[in-house]
Formats: C-alpha cells, sequence, structure tokens
C-alpha cells in the first residue's frame, strides 16, 4: 500500500473547520471536501501519521474504508462487505464498531448499524482467510460509521484515544477548555509568537500552554501513542518514527514568546504550571494568581485571549453581570490591545460596555459558545535597520 492515496476524514469542532482545512493544506494534502465539523483529504499511508503528529485542532483521523449509498440494513450489510476489508485488518484483528452516527436517514437505529456493519466485516473476511471463527487477539482496528442522507462512510480510526489527549494535562480546573478548541481559537486570531499574550481567567492553563506549542512550533502529537502505529498493513512503524523525527526537527528552540496566564485560584495556578512543564513549556509562560480586576501590563499590542465562567450552573449567573462589566473596565485600560473571548454568555457584550468587532458561532462539546472578537490596532509596521 505504499503508492496508494487513501481519503481521510478528519473531525473537529463545528465552527473551527476552516482552521483544520489550512492546517492539512499546510502538510502539502489535496483537500478532498468540507462539510459541518470535518474535513476530507487525500494523502498516502505516512499522511496517518503526520496528520495525528501535526494537526492541532482535528479531534481524530480517520481512514475512509468505503462509501456506498443505503436506504435499508440489507444495502448497509452488502455495501459494507464490498469493501476489500483483508487489505486493512490482518487474521488476527481485532475490531468493532465504536461508533455509528446517523443524520436524514432511513437507517437510524446506531446499535443496529453498528451490528450490522460488523457482521458484514465477518462475513467478508471469513472468504478472504477461510475460516469460520476470528480469535481477535491481535491489534486494534476501531470502525466509526456515518450515514447523512443515506450516505454512509465507513472508516477506520487511526488515533484512538482522541487528538484533545495531548498527554500534558493531568490536573484540570471545573469545566476545562479542550485542547483542541483552544489551538484552533488561537489560529483564528492573528496572534504571532512574538506578540504578548495573556489570559486572564487561564484555569488548568491550556490556552497559554497551547499557544507556547504553536509558538514554539511544537507538533502536539509527538509525545503520544496511536492506534494506526501497529497497522502494518496500512502505516509501517517507520513512517511513524519519521513523522516524529520531522516534527522534532522543526521545533523552533530559539523562540522568546511573553505568554502569561492568570486566575483567581492559587491551586488552579498550580495546576497551570505542572500542565506547563509537563507539555515542556513552562519556560515560555508566566501563571500568577491574580483577579482580573487588578489587571495590568505596560506594554502595547497584546491580546487577549480567555475563557471567563459563563454560568453553567444557575447559582453562578446572578454573578455574571458584575463579573464581565469588570472585565470591560480592565480590558479597557490595555487601549491599544485585541480581546478575544469564548463565552454562552448572551449579555457578554452589554456588560462589557462594547460591541465586539466579529462575532463567530463556535461549540464548546453541546454547549453553543460565542468567540467575541475586539480588535484594537494594528502596531506600527519595524522600521529596517540600516548600518
Amino acid at each position: 500500500m505504499a503508492d496508494r492515496i487513501f481519503e481521510y476524514t478528519v473531525p473537529c469542532h463545528f465552527g473551527t473547520e476552516s482552521v483544520l482545512k489550512r492546517e492539512i493544506s499546510g502538510l502539502g494534502y489535496e483537500i478532498a471536501g468540507t462539510g459541518d465539523g470535518r474535513v476530507n483529504f487525500r494523502g498516502g499511508p505516512e499522511a496517518a501519521a503526520r496528520a495525528n503528529i501535526f494537526l492541532r485542532s482535528a479531534e481524530r483521523v480517520l481512514l475512509l474504508a468505503g462509501r456506498f449509498k443505503a436506504e435499508s440494513f440489507d444495502e448497509l450489510f452488502e455495501g459494507t462487505k464490498a469493501i476489500p476489508w483483508e487489505e486493512f485488518l490482518p487474521v488476527d484483528a481485532k475490531f468493532w464498531v465504536t461508533k455509528a452516527t446517523t443524520k436524514n436517514s432511513r437507517l437510524f437505529s446506531t446499535s443496529d448499524i453498528q451490528s450490522i456493519v460488523k457482521k458484514a466485516v465477518v462475513e467478508r473476511l471469513k472468504k478472504t482467510y477461510r475460516t469460520d471463527w476470528f480469535k481477535e487477539n491481535g491489534d486494534d482496528y476501531p470502525i466509526r460509521v456515518f450515514i447523512f442522507n443515506d450516505e454512509v462512510e465507513v472508516t477506520l480510526d487511526t488515533t484512538g484515544e482522541s487528538l484533545h489527549k495531548r498527554g500534558y494535562r493531568k490536573l484540570v480546573g471545573k469545566a476545562p477548555l479542550s485542547e483542541t478548541l483552544a489551538a484552533a481559537l488561537i489560529q483564528l486570531t492573528p496572534w504571532h509568537a512574538d506578540r504578548i499574550l495573556v489570559d486572564p481567567f487561564c484555569g488548568s492553563g491550556t490556552f497559554p500552554i497551547e499557544a507556547a506549542l504553536i509558538g514554539a512550533n511544537i507538533a502536539p502529537g509527538m509525545n503520544r501513542s496511536f492506534t494506526a502505529e501497529n497497522w502494518r498493513s496500512v502505516a509501517p512503524k517507520k513512517l511513524w518514527y519519521s513523522a516524529v523525527e520531522e516534527a522534532n526537527d522543526l521545533i523552533r528552540r530559539d523562540v522568546e514568546m511573553t505568554i502569561q496566564g492568570y486566575d483567581s485560584d492559587a491551586e488552579i495556578i498550580k495546576a497551570a504550571m505542572q500542565n506547563a512543564r509537563a507539555a515542556g513549556v513552562e519556560k515560555y509562560i508566566h501563571f500568577q494568581q491574580r483577579d482580573v480586576a487588578d489587571l495590568r501590563h505596560p506594554k502595547k499590542y497584546g491580546f487577549i485571549l480567555t475563557n471567563p465562567p459563563y454560568g453553567e450552573r444557575l447559582e453562578e449567573r446572578a454573578a455574571l453581570p458584575e463579573l464581565y462589566r469588570t472585565m470591560g473596565e480592565s480590558f479597557s485600560k490595555l487601549d491599544s490591545w485585541s480581546w478575544y473571548i469564548l463565552t454562552a454568555y448572551s449579555d457578554s457584550e452589554k456588560y462589557i460596555g462594547r460591541k465586539a468587532d466579529r462575532n463567530r458561532k463556535i461549540y464548546n462539546g453541546m454547549i453553543k459558545t460565542y468567540f467575541y472578537q475586539f480588535m484594537g490596532p494594528k502596531p506600527p509596521a519595524r522600521k529596517a535597520q540600516t548600518r
């Protein structure tokens, strides 16, 4: 399969598709299509390794095994059985349908879809391997099925544990922001490593840590494992070693950054520091216990990027107007800064005291949130040095 071109399906948070598309194109792959919360692209076997290791905003990387139309369970069975599973699964493969998703389709029972797809794969492999029994004591090959408008996509999950699990976040606060969403939101801003970045509600440090990883060009998947590492017939081990070596060569080891994370909770600041150490970026970030009312900074043209409380619990909502009013007052003192605020609180602009220049709808899990963007002036162009 060394010369074979596959199609990959890459899910992401709703509203961040443009970021993921840009990341995939940056790796040199051809975009095959974009939908709500997903981007498809074409690439060789090495793409399974490179996409898992390099993509920051992706949730997982799925290899498309087959696509067909099915309006009945018989068609689902026959379509799945027609896929050349022997090209992907060895005789000892442990395979199961880990998830089925269906929308606007005649087939809607996810448990029946999972059962029928599994049976169809077994029937195909029985004929190929000439056996009626599979021990399934080998490597994992999780299968995921998507049905939309009766169009079926059967995929193999190359990732395993979701890509938001970078491996560094051992300690979290309440309502933590996922690493993949944080990385996507940073990439929706014009922030670069030479600009100041402050998160005044940093919690366990996700925004500052992801920013440091981006600024130092540290690939998010360098220090974790993936399901497809053991898929000898699809992506041999050497491709994974090569991708890690590529990632290691691209790290900006001499970069200097000013990234700061503040929170009023002293214990969560300790957790953020530990997480930054685990991610290997502690030298780039200054964490400190500080209330948003005390936010100050002497320099101009910085960025505020934050995910403040937005009253998930009923008893917390009464405090929101005063909190957002305080945010507006503190942020306004940084008059040349840009502010980027992710929140589900619909009255944010009212109490901040300013209408956002841009507002993007983002789904944080099942919660509909808004990414308010308050744009500051651009810094003056640096004068070229003359000798």
